[in-house]
């Protein structure tokens, strides 16, 4: 039997962080470059130990890390009071990332991260938590609409070469 613990982050799990969020994206995204210098510079701008141990001290942003027999395989990131353009709220925040490792999905930790992650969003009284999800991740899509959320916009994000739709979800708390 599998032990899944969830827990908050602290500084320092950034390092555990830092690598699962390339190994992740790695596993998602990868494939949509072109050029690996583009994924690279990504990786350092945005899973650098030290942007994740930033991100962390950030009173606006709270990460949870999950473990598997005390394996790190995934984490996820609230980002309180971030507003949306396609939403009018003031209480509103953003689920900015539910990363697991590939090999662990089946566990169903993506889920209780976003257990996590959506109680304490409503215990600090935000009414709605938005999203973006790539428009051709299907799985991701159907994983937000089978938990509550709905489609609100769409826009486009690009890294290096690339340009990247995406969809743009609520869930009202």
């Amino acid at each position: 039997m599998n032990t899944i613990e969830i827990r908050l982050a602290k500084k320092e799990d950034a390092q555990c962080i830092a690598l699962l969020g390339r190994v992740t994206f790695t596993e998602t995204f990868g494939h949509f470059f072109r050029d690996q210098k583009d994924l690279i510079d990504y990786y350092n701008l945005t899973f650098s130990v030290q942007k994740i141990e930033d991100g962390i001290k950030k009173p606006n942003n709270i990460f949870w890390i999950a473990f598997v027999d005390r394996l790190p395989v995934g984490y996820a990131k609230l980002k309180l009071h971030s507003s949306s353009e396609f939403i009018e709220s003031k209480d509103v925040c953003q689920l900015q990332k539910i990363y697991v490792l590939k090999d662990f999905l089946s566990m169903k930790i993506g889920f209780k991260l976003q257990d996590h992650l959506l109680r304490k969003a409503k215990e600090l009284n935000f009414n709605k938590v938005w999203l973006s999800v790539l428009n051709s991740n299907e799985r991701a899509i159907n994983f937000y609409k089978k938990n509550g959320f709905e489609k609100i916009g769409n826009h486009d994000f690009q890294i290096g070469k690339e340009n990247f739709e995406f969809i743009a979800m609520k869930k009202e708390l």
